[in-house]
């Protein structure tokens, strides 16, 4: 639960407290409800009504007395005052069955210090870069969460979805590491956007003897996160450690050439072959549709199948300049901007496929599950070689043209 902490003056058991103020943190609220002296109201609503109010800078809110509820039948039980205006809303205003069950409790203090130990539009930054790059299936729960891990005076946020990896590196004085599910994370984003400071820390969750929480301070709000059960993989073996040739590239001018191309697709997914030589990058699309040509630095030639939509979404996350890493067209593909790294898995080519089990990066399986995942993997090494034969007689025989649909590889 969230806790939004408001710089004003206790009244009994309720509170004054600037305007501007109390509005200007409900805005930066994620949850969905607000707790008020005791009684629950929804957030949005009560933005709104607060923002409503004429008549003073100043606004009073404290449960109705007897006499007040003697006077109002309609059993309205919390008292705002605002200058000349006098309101009563009752317990459970503007919440409906379909309001979600995510709760704020309001506190007031006269003096509100958070220390700051990282930035709030750095920290922002980072979990956009990130937050893409998890897996959207409810059946790998641990893929569904962003790796916070703080060590040496660095703060490692990691996300993975099977196919590609995501890195950002901050430094932030802290100890601790948690697994927060990117669902709860949702909008935090903007909210530290607007923050003047922020404070990372991480705390036992006090459900369990391992539990540890993600908190952030802001001078507003305190958010906490309880952290996920499981084990996070070992990400560091999948990020290549070599690579054959690196291109520094521009990804504004690479992410219109790609836009190019897509137009011409027929489905959300393009394969794109990416070629390297003589100063340039070449986009291709397998059947030959169409290709465009990028200007890039680099030394040597070598050739990569990506999926277009993931090779856009890489692009966009690193922005500006990138180096783009290859060591050859079945290994994975590493993009490294300042403090960022973003790991890419090539797709199915008839000339070869990446190697599994260097590429691997699925959270750990219940050992009851060994024979389904045996006959999983059974039955995709099939599918690979089923593959693999068909591109090969395409190659001796011609035939009506397929589909530009392509198995992707995974590292799940």
């Amino acid at each position: 639960m969230e806790q939004l902490n408001i710089v004003g003056k206790r009244s009994g058991d309720g509170f004054v407290a600037h305007k501007a103020t109390l509005v200007n943190a409900l805005n930066r609220v994620l949850a969905d409800r607000v707790t008020v002296c005791g009684y629950t109201v929804g957030r949005k609503g009560f933005t709104g009504y607060v923002k409503a109010l004429a008549g003073s800078n100043t606004v009073k809110v404290v449960p109705a007395s007897d006499a007040d509820s003697e006077t109002h039948s309609n059993g309205k039980r919390l008292k705002v005052v605002c200058g000349s205006t006098t309101s009563y809303l009752e317990d459970m205003a503007w919440i409906s069955d379909n309001t979600p069950m995510t709760l704020c409790e309001v506190r007031v203090s006269p003096k509100r210090i958070v220390k700051p130990n990282i930035g709030g539009l750095e920290l922002a930054e980072a979990l956009g870069r990130v937050l893409p790059f998890t897996a959207k299936e409810d059946n790998r729960p641990v893929l569904q969460c962003i790796l916070f891990k703080a060590v040496e005076g660095k703060l490692t946020l990691v996300s993975a979805d099977g196919f590609r990896l995501a890195v950002v590196v901050l430094d932030c004085d802290v100890e601790g590491e948690a697994l927060i599910n990117r669902d709860e994370l949702g909008g935090i984003a903007n909210a530290l956007r607007k923050a003047q400071r922020v404070a990372l820390s991480f705390e036992a969750s006090g459900e369990s003897l391992d539990g540890t929480s993600l908190v952030l301070d802001t001078e507003a709000i305190r958010y906490r996160w309880r952290g996920a059960d499981g084990q996070f993989p070992d990400y560091e073996k999948l990020i290549p450690t070599e690579a054959n040739i690196t291109a520094h590239l521009d990804t504004v001018e690479a992410g219109k050439a790609i836009a190019s191309l897509k137009a011409l697709a027929d489905s959300k997914s393009y394969p794109l072959d990416l070629t390297l030589d003589g100063g340039y990058i070449t986009l291709t699309s397998p059947d030959e549709a169409g290709h465009t040509s990028i200007p890039a630095v680099f030394e040597g030639e070598g050739k990569v199948r990506i999926d277009g939509a993931y090779l856009a979404e890489a692009l966009r996350a690193c922005g500006g300049m990138v180096d783009f890493k290859l060591t050859d067209g079945k290994s994975p593909v590493l993009f490294e901007a300042e403090g960022y790294q973003l790991v890419v898995m090539p797709m199915l080519t008839a000339d070869g496929k990446p190697k599994p089990e260097d590429t691997e990066a699925t959270e750990p399986e219940p050992e009851a599950d060994t024979e389904a995942i045996a006959e999983a993997e059974t039955i995709a090494e099939a599918e690979a070689s089923a593959e693999v034969e068909a591109d090969t007689e395409a190659e001796a025989e011609p035939k009506p043209k397929r589909s530009r649909k392509r198995e992707k590889v995974a590292v799940a």
